[in-house]
């Protein structure tokens, strides 16, 4: 008697998961941004939102939930209906350090649904313009001399900024007090304000204080020059060789979420993305679009797994407490 109704009903649950998609979404998409507004991945998202709106046909709403290393925003998503109608934004830090840092209540991997990998930063080695260093020799050598730790902003324990000074940390052979902020945006308004001495920064967060000669940058982490930022050398040409991280950055939804939402979500990012005016403003701040063989969500599990294989020894072995 039950095994008909039973049968039945998965006949209708089959077929109502292509029906919903093919209606979504019917209102604003949400995408939890787990830093600081103004910040690079706030600043990031609300561009590609703007692209992924013309495909969607609905508005995207960015929320700022800032905390915990970004680990109070993704949280929020986790716990989200898994609907299509929260996603969360995060990179490196929040999908992949933060596992190893914090007492999580979730599983950075196997609650999240990926949807896409988006464009990676490079980081930026940036100081106050009252450091007396012009170079980034001279700059490691201030670092070394002085009878105190410099100070280091980052956007909390297990952030970009975090796992980037830490590297710097160990490349240079130097030692930092790092003072953590709610991300990297008002961090920078500090180092601009002369209150911390240096950021091992996105350079699409510092690109435009650079610019405009608020702060000084020395070397960008990457084995090629940026094509937005020409005048900056690299660490190998400023004699810190093969010091090199990027932090990369994609969307994740609340397990369970109907396959057909996430391969919308995926369509209309990868629109917005190969959009000329989108990518125009991505690449004016510095950001690399990813490969189009890395386009896939199943591309974006492969990769968070494997750098969740590749950095947590690096941050369980440093000792990375909670500031």
């Amino acid at each position: 008697m039950f095994r008909p109704i039973l049968a039945t009903l998965i006949a209708i649950f089959a077929l109502a998961e292509p029906a919903l998609a093919e209606d979504y979404p019917t209102r604003p998409v949400t995408v939890v941004v787990p830093f600081a507004a103004g910040g690079p991945s706030d600043a990031m998202m609300r561009i590609l939102g703007e692209g992924m709106k013309r495909s969607l046909g609905q508005s995207i709403v960015v929320e700022d939930i800032t905390g915990a290393g970004g680990s109070i925003g993704v949280g929020r998503v986790v716990h989200s209906a898994p609907d299509g109608y929260t996603i969360g934004f995060g990179h490196l830090g929040t999908h992949v350090a933060n596992g190893a840092i914090y007492k999580l209540n979730y599983d950075l991997v196997t609650d999240l649904e990926p949807i896409v990998l988006l464009p990676s930063n490079p980081m930026v080695i940036v100081s106050r313009n009252a450091v007396p260093a012009k170079t980034l020799k001279d700059l490691i050598a201030w670092l070394k001399s002085r009878p105190q730790p410099a100070t280091a902003g980052t956007a909390g324990a297990g952030s970009g900024s975090h796992i980037a000074g830490l590297a710097f940390e160990k490349a240079a052979g130097v030692s930092v007090q790092f003072v953590p902020y709610r991300g990297t945006a008002p961090a920078l308004n500090d180092l601009v304000a002369g209150q911390i001495d240096i950021i091992v920064d996105q350079l699409s967060n510092s690109i435009n204080q650079v610019r405009a000669g608020n702060i000084r940058a020395y070397a960008v982490t990457d084995s090629r020059r940026s094509d937005q930022a020409q005048d900056i050398p690299t660490t190998d040409e400023a004699g810190l060789p093969n010091f090199h991280m990027t932090l990369w950055s994609g969307l994740w939804a609340p397990k369970g979420t109907p396959k057909p939402i996430i391969d919308k979500l995926n369509k209309a990012a990868n629109e917005a993305l190969a959009d000329p005016q989108v990518k125009k403003q991505l690449e004016n701040l510095g950001l690399r679009m990813p490969p189009a063989s890395q386009s896939t969500p199943e591309a974006l599990g492969d990769w968070q797994k494997a750098e969740i294989a590749k950095w947590w020894p690096i941050i369980k072995a440093a000792n990375v407490k909670v500031e």
